[in-house]
């Protein structure tokens, strides 16, 4: 059985669509993980990370600092609960390590504290999670997604004729398209 040009057309132009919308949220996730991953330096895709200031009075000397006057401390600042340790890496500076990755700085001299919170991002910490691939499960669909993207990016180049399709306009696009970051690659440092 031949199959006519036209056909085959009508069948790309399905494939193209079905896989096109059956993919379309993995093509967003990508987009923004991707987006917030080429920001790193800008934005921290896994945490909001926040910090405040306070004055504390009448701390402790560093050989009273125990546990207790750590977590009297953290009481003040209001994160009593997310004791983890301390230590002091130089002399007068207490540094206090919090559940969840956050943490307490002070300098025992003059009171100044400083905490340091980290939130997690639910949303665009998942995303960028499923773009570093997080395990073998992950693989088979992102294979899968991989394979349909080639087969999307095909069919939409050749379901086209005539003028704006791949032998005119449609062409000279695809052709730039390649060219572009292989000059980039090659000329931009």
């Amino acid at each position: 059985m031949k199959l006519s040009s036209s056909k085959l057309r009508i069948w790309l132009r399905t494939i193209h669509r079905d896989l096109s919308f059956f993919f379309s949220g993995m093509i967003l996730i990508y987009a923004i993980s991707g987006f917030v991953m080429n920001h790193r330096d800008s934005i921290n895709p896994h945490y909001s990370v926040s910090l405040t200031h306070h004055v504390v009075k009448d701390l402790p000397e560093q050989a009273d600092f125990n546990k207790d006057a750590v977590l009297q401390l953290m009481e003040t600042v209001g994160v009593e609960e997310n004791y983890t340790k301390h230590y002091f890496p130089s002399p007068g500076h207490l540094k206090v390590f919090l559940k969840g990755g956050s943490s307490l700085e002070a300098d025992i001299q003059t009171g100044k504290v400083a905490y340091e919170s980290l939130t997690r991002r639910p949303l665009i910490s998942t995303m960028t999670t499923l773009h570093y691939n997080p395990g073998r499960w992950w693989t088979w669909f992102a294979d899968a997604f991989a394979v349909s993207l080639l087969i999307i990016t095909l069919s939409g180049l050749f379901m086209i004729k005539g003028p704006k399709g791949m032998w005119g306009r449609g062409g000279i696009e695809f052709t730039l398209g390649i060219l572009l970051p292989i000059i980039l690659l090659l000329f931009v440092k």
